[in-house]
């Protein structure tokens, strides 16, 4: 499987195979992917934040909203003071933020990209990007925190001491570079979806437009519109639903809703 190539499969078979055969790791002879993944229902989505899109001065207005968004929040709704612990918070409920949501799970990924039954006249995607390769960009500082804790990603706790603004992220190196930081486990839903986040060192860089000057990095699975059915009704029989990635009565309804949507 070549990288930085978009790969388009035809078969459940061959999904499969597009999401788990680079898995091998040599070194412990195990399988473990060195991927994470991020699942969405159309493959022309970039990986633009949710920051990016509240206006043209989203990079001025990030310290403000964050900043506002723990003036008014509950004092124990993170944990920890850290930035980085309340940024992942304030993603986790819907503020603009630089983060974007990854799991480890291939077929977490694959739920997103299947399950809006609105959009299923449009091929999905599945981002995959090794993480664990990606290290070799940070700034040497970043990458010793790494390589001293033994880890391929970042917790809050790890990267607050090294980096503890935006200001001291970016002041690592002129290069832009992306950061993958693994949230505290604030509910259900984080430990369910196996998930992790992705953040650029500059607010202003795109993530999908840094990837294409690193092609090594990445691929993308093409999930045809004709799959979509197929995709979804294997991933429920696998108990990948709603019901299970958000634990809650929503998350059963939002289930039930679209198991006995029929078209």
């Amino acid at each position: 499987m070549e990288p930085g190539k978009d790969i388009v499969v035809n078969s459940w078979a061959e999904l499969q195979s597009a999401l788990f055969d680079h898995s091998w790791d040599e070194k412990i002879e195990r399988f473990r992917s060195s991927y994470v993944y991020r699942g969405t229902w159309s493959k022309s989505f970039d990986l633009s934040t949710s920051i990016m899109r509240i206006g043209s001065k989203y990079s001025e207005l990030e310290p403000h909203l964050l900043r506002n968004f723990r003036k008014y929040a509950h004092s124990n709704s993170a944990p920890g003071d850290s930035i980085w612990n309340w940024l992942a918070v304030a993603q986790h409920h819907g503020l603009p933020t630089r983060l974007l949501d990854w799991t480890y799970s291939p077929y977490v990924a694959l739920h997103f990209a299947t399950a809006d039954l609105d959009q299923y006249d449009k091929d999905g995607c599945v981002w995959c990007v090794n993480y664990v390769k990606s290290r070799s960009y940070l700034p040497a500082p970043l990458k010793n925190t790494l390589q001293e804790e033994g880890s391929n990603v970042f917790t809050p706790e790890m990267l607050g001491p090294v980096a503890p603004s935006f200001k001291a992220l970016k002041s690592f190196q002129e290069e832009d570079y992306v950061v993958f930081l693994e949230p505290p486990s604030l509910d259900a839903r984080i430990v369910h979806q196996y998930a992790l986040f992705s953040m650029m060192s500059d607010v202003k860089a795109e993530l999908s437009k840094w990837l294409d000057q690193h092609p090594d990095l990445y691929f993308r699975v093409i999930i045809p519109k004709e799959m979509k059915w197929e995709v979804r009704d294997k991933l429920d029989q696998a108990n990948i639903t709603e019901r299970v990635l958000f634990p809650g009565l929503q998350g059963l309804s939002e289930w039930l809703k679209r198991h006995y949507t029929h078209t």
